[in-house]
């Protein structure tokens, strides 16, 4: 590819509000649902990854999308899309749900933040941004689904020590995991929600477009802070076992098979795909999200297959090298009469590397 084509191909990605310092500081940039993302900087995904563990590492994540969902009615509608039932909320608690279709397949799973009675905001993953604002602006009506994300930045603050780094620029950090606080960042409205994606205790900030770059600085210039990719992301919630669409979650890999029915509302009259959801729950799943630690010498990949004495008894879905644990580990969907423990074979470009099926986590979470 030329040099011209490269530039062209750069300039028709979207770009977030800290693409330009991400360039600026030497990060490996790559095309991540149509974004510029920074997939590592100059320090590497292993230095990152354990940045978070046991300090404090800065993500930009305002490629992931934002929607307001308001009105009472437009609320209750949303309600009975959903999986997880957003009438257990107060106001300011988050939930994990999953958007599903009529087939029981995922559309996306995404956190839901109750801010009113009236008031839903939803973050869904960048890639399905679009299905997502289709079936709800069905659902619910165009006037009560407002797109966000080209005003709405998020910048994710994860690991032991964020919360002295939030406090650190005035901003609150002791709410209760799984909640929200409203603040302010240089007199600019900013949202804290104790939330992420690592397994640490950490906080997702949203911020207007217009203040994303002045708050990254402030906070990238607080000795505990590290900025972080997308690979030590991916490192980091695999070693947590938690799913990422297109890989444990899918239109064919509902929330029954990925180990997340907890996330489902049973008791609800109503959701999108609750009959085959409620089947498949009944029958019982024919395959079940599992984890296998690499025992033997290789790092496993997506759609490597699992055996168990030779048979075949799944695929990877997701596979890394944990640096945590300092051996490759993987989710796989496996047949579910295998029992934890068991030892497997994993194919690894045509050799068969030793393992263990497990039950995700790989490593403990932090207290949140």
């Amino acid at each position: 590819m030329t040099e011209d084509r490269r530039d062209s191909r750069r300039q028709e990605l979207k770009e977030t509000p800290i693409t330009a310092w991400n360039r600026a500081a030497g990060a490996k940039m790559a095309d991540f649902a149509g974004w510029a993302m920074p997939i590592e900087y100059p320090a590497g995904t292993i230095s990152e990854h354990r940045a978070v563990r046991s300090g404090c590492g800065l993500f930009d994540v305002s490629h992931m999308g934002t929607v307001r969902i308001s009105g009472g009615p437009a609320v209750a509608r949303l309600n009975e899309t959903l999986t997880n039932d957003l009438a257990v909320l107060d106001d300011g608690q988050v939930q994990y749900t999953l958007l599903c279709d009529e087939n029981g397949g995922v559309v996306d799973d995404m956190l839901a933040t109750r801010m009113r009675a009236d008031e839903v905001l939803l973050v869904p993953n960048a890639s399905n941004t679009a299905a997502v604002l289709a079936v709800l602006r069905e659902a619910l009506g165009d006037e009560a689904v407002v797109d966000e994300g080209d005003v709405a930045a998020i910048l994710a603050v994860q690991g032991p020590a964020s919360p002295g780094v939030l406090e650190s620029l005035g901003l609150p950090s002791r709410h209760r995991y799984l909640t929200v606080e409203t603040a302010k960042f240089e007199g600019v409205p900013v949202i804290v929600s104790r939330t992420g994606y690592t397994g640490e205790v950490g906080f997702e900030i949203f911020v207007p477009v217009a203040a994303a770059a002045r708050l990254w600085e402030s906070l990238i210039q607080v000795p505990a802070v590290t900025p972080a990719g997308l690979g030590a992301r991916d490192t980091l919630r695999t070693e947590m076992g938690y799913p990422l669409h297109g890989h444990e979650l899918s239109a064919s890999i509902g929330p029954v098979e990925a180990g997340l029915s907890w996330a489902v509302a049973w008791d609800k009259p109503h959701f999108l795909g609750d009959a085959e959801l409620r089947r498949q729950r009944a029958e019982g799943p024919k395959r079940r999200l599992r984890g296998v630690r690499v025992t033997g010498r290789g790092v496993p990949r997506p759609g490597m297959v699992v055996r168990v004495g030779g048979r075949d008894i799944g695929l990877l879905t997701s596979g890394t090298f944990s640096p945590t644990l300092g051996a490759g580990i993987g989710l796989a969907l496996a047949e579910p009469d295998v029992p934890l423990d068991s030892e497997v074979d994993v194919d690894i470009r045509g050799k068969a590397v030793a393992g263990l099926l497990v039950r995700p986590p790989f490593v403990d979470s932090s207290p949140k």
